[in-house]
């Protein structure tokens, strides 16, 4: 099938005439009908029917007449491409973005690449909503968008993160809250606010977070304006309050009219994507990964080119929020509950990216799951939070809890099985000690006991089945006391006054906090001369088997909530004033008790670690289980109970 032939059909089936059409085509009629037969023969299907002088089409000349133009305009399409590049022009493309996107991300980037590429004609078309903007790449209006909306679960789309954006509260610098650093959306539902109309992606962004955490729209008082000025005006001179990205409301914020506040449910960055029509893409992908050089020929990709040579020159961050997908349409679904119960420490501040800034954070209701089977799911969480890991252990082996945080010996307790109690999965660190220094033995100041002998015949209260008990046996076994020292019960430890009145033992042994608090009060030291063959000290994730096996993504959930608690706290500086208001201790005991990276020559202190060890856990087990009344550690089967494939799929 020729061109000619198709341009000679539709002059014909656009007349229904052969003499009109070969007056149009400046052709004779006889040469207009040997094209038409031509094609027909070579379609092996008529395309008119022929009454007589008349001629009608046939259903495939109809589809043919309604068709056949785009392959006389992609024709002339490459005629002008082939001009242009003959006169010294090397192409031209549509890029199609969001009006934020276009206001202040995208002129920079537009510059560098005219800058780069003068021959190659660029223009790029503002749409009001990340709906019309998926619409004109998906019907080829535009060559590829960029968007702060994920369209990646379209088949027609392809979408990747090139760069971050961040939503924050914008009020006017004379209000009321402007001197606020940090604020909660529950601290914020009866203040009146102002946002674009649904569909903009701000509006998208914050709509799917209160769906996330169990809000609705309809809690807050919003007024709906149409542009982003009269946005402004509510705010300024109504005393609303705004939502809207670190990319809008620039100008205004450096010049201090207005006011950015962070908000808690907000706390992480969000992806800006380049989206690009997927059927082009993977042959692009293809081109590029056998010959780099092809790449370079298309503007399109020269364009994705220098979009990724920018992301490079940034810093990458381990795990970003996820940004909402765009819902064109919803298919009502039969709901379905999905509990979950975890167990949590967040008195002890080396686990504080594991509970404590997840829940304030609103962490691990972002990264469920809620695409494919779990579409129609809705979540009921209940975190539990305790003061030691006994409970916690307990509630796993009863089935009770589905997650929990422990430490070193309560962790290797949970992956005991015995009798009927339910098995579990390591999936994860939290912290590590690596001179295992986190516990310690404590005694009132004027107590006589100088060192670990001295402990001959005396009571030791310590919480059961902690990590502390866990360093006390060792260290008592290694003295040869073990048997000549009695163990006490330490229950209900208060963070305020972690050993109650120092007249119920003659020593005290806990994990950290709880022992750097005690001693900071001033009534107790330090107990010297530990078990000198010390072991390196780790809290951990340990999920249910039935969860891990059942429900391999929610786990995964769970450890991207982590990852990204532990960035929070590692790059945020209001993060230890915020923890210290959350946990109501010290911010120089956090500061102190757990920091981001490892530095040698820093006892006491744990670092946020997540690689599992199983050189330190088999340590454990060799020292624990020679003590009696712990044989059963020896029964573990590390190859089985730790999973650490969970954390390889975190940041997929």
């Amino acid at each position: 099938m020729e061109i000619n032939q198709v341009k000679a059909f539709l002059e014909v089936a656009r007349n229904l005439s052969f003499t009109e059409a070969a007056d149009a085509l400046n052709l004779t009629q006889p040469a207009v009908s040997v094209k038409i037969k031509t094609l027909e023969a070579e379609l092996k299907t008529p395309l008119f029917y022929r009454l007589g002088r008349k001629i009608q089409l046939t259903e495939v000349g109809a589809f043919l007449y309604e068709e056949g133009y785009r392959l006389v305009e992609a024709e002339n399409q490459l005629l002008a491409k082939i001009e242009e590049i003959k006169k010294g022009k090397l192409g031209h493309f549509k890029i199609g973005c969001t009006a934020a996107i276009a206001s202040e991300w995208l002129p920079e980037i537009i510059f560098k690449y005219r800058q780069q590429y003068p021959g190659i004609t660029t223009q790029y078309i503002v749409f009001e909503s990340a709906e019309f903007l998926y619409r004109a790449l998906t019907s080829s209006q535009i060559d590829v968008g960029i968007s702060d909306i994920d369209c990646s679960e379209f088949d027609e789309v392809f979408a990747r993160a090139i760069s971050s954006i961040d939503y924050r509260l914008l009020v006017t610098s004379s209000h009321v809250l402007a001197k606020k650093n940090w604020l909660s959306l529950q601290e914020l539902k009866k203040e009146p606010w102002v946002m674009l109309p649904a569909g903009t992606p701000s509006r998208l962004v914050f709509e799917s977070r209160l769906h996330e955490l169990g809000l609705s729209f309809d809690d807050f008082s919003v007024e709906i304006v149409e542009t982003a000025a009269l946005m402004r005006t509510f705010i300024t001179q109504g005393n609303y309050l705004g939502f809207a990205s670190n990319l809008e409301f620039t100008t205004e914020c450096q010049s201090r009219k207005l006011t950015a506040i962070p908000l808690q449910e907000f706390a992480l960055s969000s992806n800006i994507f380049v989206l690009q029509p997927r059927r082009l893409n993977q042959s692009a992908i293809a081109q590029a990964e056998k010959q780099t050089a092809r790449r370079s020929s298309n503007p399109v990709q020269k364009f994705v080119a220098l979009l990724e040579s920018q992301q490079a020159e940034v810093q990458p961050k381990p795990i970003r929020w996820r940004s909402p997908n765009l819902v064109l349409r919803s298919t009502p679904q039969r709901p379905e509950t999905l509990n979950l119960s975890i167990g949590i420490q967040n008195s002890t501040i080396t686990t504080v990216t594991a509970g404590l800034i997840i829940q304030r954070l609103g962490l691990l209701e972002h990264f469920l799951p809620k695409t494919g089977r779990y579409s129609s799911t809705q979540y009921q969480t209940r975190w539990r939070d305790y003061s030691t890991g006994a409970p916690i252990v307990q509630g796993l082996h009863s089935g009770e809890l589905d997650i929990g945080i422990l430490g070193d010996y309560p962790l290797l307790l949970s992956a005991v099985q015995q009798g009927e109690t339910k098995q579990t999965r390591l999936v994860s660190f939290v912290s590590t000690n690596p001179d295992g220094s986190c516990n310690a033995v404590i005694v009132p100041n004027e107590s006589k006991i100088q060192s670990i002998e001295d402990l001959r015949g005396r009571t030791i209260a310590v919480p059961f089945s902690s990590s502390a008990h866990g360093m006390v046996m060792r260290s008592l076994n290694f003295a040869n006391i073990l048997t000549e020292v009695k163990l006490a019960a330490l229950e209900n430890s208060d963070i305020a006054h972690p050993f109650g009145s120092p007249t119920v033992a003659d020593g005290y042994a806990h994990f950290a906090p709880f022992h750097d608090i005690a001693y900071n009060q001033g009534r107790f030291r330090y107990l010297q001369g530990n078990n000198p063959n010390i072991l390196p000290a780790f809290y951990g994730v340990v999920v249910s088997a039935s969860l891990a096996e059942q429900h391999p993504e929610i786990a995964i959930a769970y450890l991207r909530a982590l990852s990204a608690a532990q960035y929070w706290y590692a790059t945020t500086p209001s993060a230890l004033s915020l923890i210290s208001q959350w946990s109501n201790l010290d911010s120089e005991i956090i500061s102190r008790l757990l920091s981001t990276n490892y530095y040698k020559n820093q006892p006491e202190r744990f670092f946020s670690e997540v690689t599992i060890r199983p050189d330190w856990i088999r340590g454990h087990i060799a020292q624990l289980s020679l003590i009696p009344g712990n044989e059963s550690l020896k029964t573990i089967n590390l190859d089985r109970w730790i999973q650490s494939e969970f954390l390889q799929r975190v940041h997929i």
